[in-house]
């Protein structure tokens, strides 16, 4: 039995298996994490044809034609120049977020004004304003890769789910005794978790629009949450200075990681589930094993507090930032620093890599966003223009788009 199809994800690579199982259609994935433009491919695709059955000797062409094409994207070069392409004047009062769907067809904005706004990036026109929140609308989130939903946390104490195409709610969810600062969907976008200021995270449930389990453990506010990739665990990240793994299908905490000496900002697992990586105003980053807690490393470097952390797709390197003003390219692998991101005026609130992870952007209340070189830290590009501090910033999936949100109420689309 041969897969009905096999399908290519550029990032990070890997193929998607689609085959037909007591008549029931599945897919699964094959990652190629370490695939780069030297990798012998055919020796690769006969190693994965050991370990994968469904890849059967008729479709060994068709396999090897496929990583060929991975390859390719890998290798090509880009010298891609970002420009302003347009300016939205979003709301009346300051916005607090933005965030992509995963193809950046369209973007949402959140804001002081009680509403969130999706916006169609090629025309810059307002498609939905997400009206019914009695107070700030802290925390957005699409439920990427599929797009359809749009999920919004609030001062207000609740959590609205809502329809992208149509911008009507369908569940507001309540239940948390204190402002949301934080939300994630799960990949498969089954679960939306929410954490607050009253030490509580939620998990709910979205097709029955109910709360499935509330994680509790915590002694102060959760201000950072974080999905793994199969969606069995979720951490969490607090003002007590730890973090909490918790086992998303029984809601039980597995472990707690302790170490940092400060509030934690940010928290991340790696693309294959293995790593955690955490951030905090104790100025260090640390690396964690997801399975067992264990402290792995701590990477040092920054005068100041971490304000961002995050791994590229393929999670092979972690990226910082700091109100120090810097960013630092980590190996996750040897933890050693390998870039240092210096030119900003002021502190660096967001990072992230594009999604093939040789780019990295970054935003700071120095009013500009800058791209970089992930490699040699070499600073490529200075998107300038906002009249305020930048707080967040993202690509969309394939790369060639960004967007930047800033104090002064506007948010750029750059091509």
């Amino acid at each position: 039995m041969g897969p009905r199809r096999l399908l290519l994800r550029y990032f990070p690579p890997g193929i998607i298996l689609e085959y037909v199982e007591g008549g029931e259609l599945k897919t699964r994935s094959i990652d190629l994490l370490d695939l780069s433009p030297h990798t012998d491919v055919i020796a690769l695709v006969e190693e994965i044809q050991k370990e994968e059955p469904l890849i059967t000797a008729s479709c060994k062409e068709h396999v090897i034609r496929l990583v060929q094409r991975l390859q390719e994207k890998l290798g090509e070069k880009e010298d891609h120049k970002f420009y302003l392409f347009k300016v939205l004047r979003a709301h009346i009062l300051p916005l607090t977020n933005v965030a992509f769907n995963k193809s950046g067809s369209c973007f949402i904005t959140g804001s002081y004004d009680r509403t969130c706004k999706v916006w169609d990036t090629a025309s810059g026109e307002e498609l939905h304003t997400l009206e019914g929140h009695k107070n700030v609308v802290y925390a957005i989130a699409f439920n990427n890769p599929y797009g359809d939903k749009i999920a919004t946390g609030s001062f207000d104490k609740t959590c609205k789910l809502w329809s992208t195409e149509t911008g009507k709610c369908y569940h507001t969810f309540r239940g948390h005794t204190a402002e949301i600062v934080c939300l994630s969907f799960n990949l498969q976008s089954t679960l939306v978790a929410t954490g607050s200021m009253d030490t509580t995270a939620k998990l709910w449930d979205i097709e029955k629009g109910e709360v499935a389990f509330t994680l509790r453990g915590h002694s102060a506010e959760i201000v950072a949450l974080s999905f793994n990739t199969t969606g069995d665990r979720i951490i969490t990240g607090s003002f007590d200075c730890t973090v909490g793994v918790w086992d998303v299908v029984t809601g039980r905490m597995l472990h707690v990681l302790i170490g940092h000496r400060g509030e934690i900002s940010s928290a991340q697992f790696n693309w294959d589930c293995s790593l955690i990586v955490t951030g905090s105003m104790d100025k260090t980053c640390m690396l964690w094993n997801a399975t067992t807690g264990a402290h792995i490393a701590t990477l040092t470097g920054h005068s100041d507090e971490i304000m961002d952390v995050c791994f590229d797709y393929a999670g092979q390197r972690i990226a910082t930032a700091s109100a120090d003003g810097s960013g630092r390219v980590y190996n996750a692998e040897t933890k050693k620093c390998i870039a240092k991101l210096e030119g900003h005026g002021g502190e660096i609130s967001k990072i992230c890599f594009n999604p093939k992870g040789n780019r990295i952007l970054t935003a700071s209340s120095d009013k500009t966003a800058r791209l970089w070189d992930a490699a040699t830290g070499h600073c490529l590009q200075i998107l300038e223009g906002h009249t305020d501090e930048i707080f967040s910033c993202a690509f969309n999936y394939k790369g060639n788009i960004i967007i930047t949100g800033s104090k002064d109420n506007t948010c750029r689309v750059w091509h």
